[in-house]
């Protein structure tokens, strides 16, 4: 049986961040800012299923507050009682058993943590074809940051570099307490001062080493441990080509990770 919101996990290609920078109208270091701010850029974990943060004042919402009393861990008119990371996960099916349709609003997902209440703002049917494709890819997560920056008229303060609106309109009216706006800011400095394209392939190569139990950072950069680790694997395939990150590489990284399922 197939485990439960691990799809195809496919790694954000060029092609798709390119395409999302195109449709908003922002600049590149803008838009890595917010998904660095939201997820440290990278919406899979280890496991293969999407980074999510259980909402629990959402799920009351949702739900009229009839779970509150016997389950205020995942049901509370009060924000919080996060686990963070993979233990999210436990949260969320635990609210899956007492309503499959709220739980699924009350996540946010991937790269950009949209919320699952945010589906069709975004462009989706429902909520389920939205975490459906939520696990399949970066791009797709990438697209649903899109539809939901557009839904709340975001792109032209993004565009404007104006983060205080952007932290307003993205992340609610407590935005300052988290210092939202402060941290766009930091990481727009670091990305506008670093190459606007960090290597994809490096990254994409990350990613699937990081499914196939590797210890690895996800951010493009390509140092000694990640060149190490490529090699390693290199070694364990019989693929040539030396420390190089090539096609040969990413195919079988897909394939290794695709036998996995």
């Amino acid at each position: 049986m197939a485990r439960a919101f691990v799809g195809a996990a496919e790694p954000l290609s060029k092609a798709g961040l390119m395409a999302t920078v195109d449709d908003l109208g922002v600049d590149l270091p803008a838009l890595v800012a917010l998904l660095a701010v939201e997820s440290s850029t990278c919406g899979f974990q280890p496991d293969r299923r999407p980074i999510i943060l259980f909402e629990r004042h959402l799920f009351h919402k949702f739900t009229g507050g009839r779970f509150s009393g016997s389950h205020p861990d995942i049901s509370n008119p009060v924000s919080g009682g996060y686990a963070f990371g993979e233990k999210e996960y436990p949260r969320l099916d635990k609210a899956i058993k007492l309503d499959r349709q709220a739980a699924l609003k009350s996540a946010s997902w991937g790269a950009g943590q949209v919320l699952g209440m945010n589906a069709e703002a975004c462009g989706w049917p429902d909520v389920e074809r939205f975490v459906a494709d939520m696990c399949e890819s970066e791009d797709l997560q990438l697209q649903a940051v899109a539809g939901y920056l557009k839904s709340r008229r975001l792109q032209g303060a993004l565009a404007a570099h104006d983060w205080a609106a952007v932290a307003r309109g993205y992340n609610g009216a407590n935005f300052a307490k988290f210092k939202y706006d402060i941290r766009l800011r930091g990481e727009f400095d670091r990305f506008s001062n670093a190459p606007l394209v960090p290597d994809l392939d490096v990254r994409a190569a990350q990613l699937y080493l990081s499914f196939l139990g590797e210890r690895l950072g996800v951010d493009g950069l390509y140092g000694k441990f990640s060149r190490a680790t490529v090699l390693k694997f290199k070694a364990s395939a019989g693929l040539s080509g030396g420390e190089r990150v090539d096609k040969a590489l990413l195919d079988a990284l897909r394939e290794r990770v695709r036998a996995l399922r």
